[in-house]
């Protein structure tokens, strides 16, 4: 019977030892490792939230003058601020440069995920923010002309408010624009209520009578 026992305890001890063998269970990295979130200014700020919702649904393209962020979510020596886009437009990244000028903010963000996926990353996450777009500019007869940055929901309207109203020379009736993206620089009429985009140069032309 001690004989018995004696075997009985031996199995027991043998299988405490095997039990405290087997390894930790491995958690999935998303549970031990929260997911990066967007930075603070970025996931707050309502502002740069229209400016990027307004470039989405104009099919904006990034050009010289344009001031962007870039975040890469849990990376923050891959992240690039304050960038104001030169003609060139490339912004360097470990994999190579990338170019800007001309992408909207959609495609700038596939580009560096598809770069970084190249043995730098796996699961990329990039955001582009739009700082500020690159200026308007408002010449003739207004009393502050000059380049003022763009602002979403933009007319002729508001952008001579900005450039601190007519003057008393003005006509109103005869203010023309070039657009920045018309290769012929063609100055065409507009109205008050017609639309200004990033780049436009308008003139207000004065009045003889």
């Amino acid at each position: 019977m001690m004989r018995a026992w004696g075997r009985g305890l031996f199995v027991l001890l043998l299988g405490l030892c095997h039990w405290g063998a087997q390894p930790a269970p491995v958690r999935a990295q998303s549970a031990a490792q929260p997911a990066a979130s967007a930075p603070v200014g970025a996931a707050t700020d309502s502002a740069a939230a229209k400016r990027r919702a307004w470039a989405d649904l104009n099919s904006y393209k990034l050009g010289p003058g344009d001031v962007i962020d870039i975040y890469v979510y849990g990376e923050p020596e891959l992240t690039r601020s304050k960038i104001q886009l030169s003609a060139s437009g490339t912004i360097a990244y470990p994999f190579g440069n990338v170019d800007a000028v001309g992408s909207t903010p959609s495609q700038l963000e596939a580009a560096i995920e598809n770069g970084l996926k190249q043995g730098y990353l796996v699961n990329p996450r990039v955001s582009v923010v739009i700082d500020q777009y690159r200026p308007f500019f408002i010449y003739g007869e207004v009393k502050k002309p000059g380049g003022y940055p763009f602002q979403p929901g933009l007319n002729v309207r508001k952008a001579v408010t900005l450039a601190g109203g007519f003057t008393e020379r003005a006509d109103q009736d005869k203010i023309y624009i070039v657009r920045e993206n018309d290769p012929k620089n063609a100055a065409t009429k507009i109205g008050l209520s017609g639309p200004v985009m990033p780049g436009d140069t308008l003139t207000v032309e004065e009045s003889f009578f």
